[in-house]
């Protein structure tokens, strides 16, 4: 069976760093585009970051130039570094995986795989 699995949410001060991971199995890694959402309390699942199978990136306005995913597909895990961190950011962070095809993103109606979060929360 599809599973993802995220790690390593923090609580941390604002200006500092944490590196999510998201671990999965049950599919071939490298096959699929693969993407980082986030859920702030009281409001909706939000698209951070995607990165497809030849590794090109795209990013939500907000994070450009603050956050980096990646993949290392020999370890079938992917990555979203955030640096310079603020309270903005706080929210349960998700790995997710489309279904069928595709890539997840902002307008992507596509039913996806997720998985159950990583909570990251930002203090001033």
């Amino acid at each position: 069976q599809v599973q993802l699995a995220e790690s390593g949410g923090d609580s941390v001060q604002a200006g500092q760093s944490l590196n999510l991971a998201c671990t999965v199995s049950g599919f071939t890694f490298s096959a699929f585009c693969l993407a980082w959402f986030r859920q702030a309390p009281g409001k909706g699942r939000d698209w951070v970051a995607t990165i497809n199978t030849e590794g090109r990136t795209s990013y939500v306005d907000s994070v450009k130039g603050r956050f980096t995913i990646y993949r290392d597909n020999a370890k079938s895990t992917l990555y979203l570094q955030m640096n310079s961190l603020n309270s903005e950011d706080t929210a349960m962070y998700y790995c997710a995986r489309n279904l069928i095809s595709g890539c997840p993103g902002p307008y992507n109606t596509q039913d996806k795989y997720w998985g159950r979060g990583t909570q990251v929360t930002v203090s001033s």
